[in-house]
């Protein structure tokens, strides 16, 4: 029952990224050649959404729906690694005009491509699970 609910809210959610055109190819390469603002004002809107909601889960010591407190402790900062790591992520999301999480409601909006960028995007994170020992952290 607990799957049923985190589907249809994956759902809803990726019905919202479908009718936001966040998801809109067109959409993600204007933001990348900064013809437009759109993407910025959602991207910014989720920075301050998640901002504020960290805000009110520390200040009022919010659980989760388990009883569980919510761990909020900060991970050191790594240029290399980091500043390495969002580039790969930039120049994936440039090409193929999908994050990871929107490529769901791609294919189920029937933009049946991206089942190829899915299927690159698990290569990617397999082969990283498998080189992360050797890799610079």
């Amino acid at each position: 029952m607990k799957y049923l609910v985190h589907l249809i809210f994956g759902i809803l959610f990726g019905i919202i990224l479908i009718k936001a055109e966040v998801v809109s190819w067109f959409r993600i390469q204007e933001m990348f050649r900064f013809q437009s603002f759109h993407m910025y004002g959602v991207i910014g809107s989720a920075v301050f959404v998640g901002a504020l909601s960290v805000i009110i889960i520390r200040k009022f010591n919010i659980k989760t729906f388990s009883g569980d407190a919510v761990n909020l402790t900060p991970k050191p900062l790594k240029v290399y690694a980091n500043f390495s790591g969002g580039l790969l992520f930039g120049l994936g999301w440039a090409f193929t005009g999908a994050c990871p999480g929107p490529i769901y409601a791609l294919i189920g909006n029937g933009l049946s491509v991206f089942i190829i960028v899915l299927v690159f995007a698990y290569l990617g994170t397999y082969s990283y699970g498998i080189l992360r020992k050797r890799l610079p952290h």
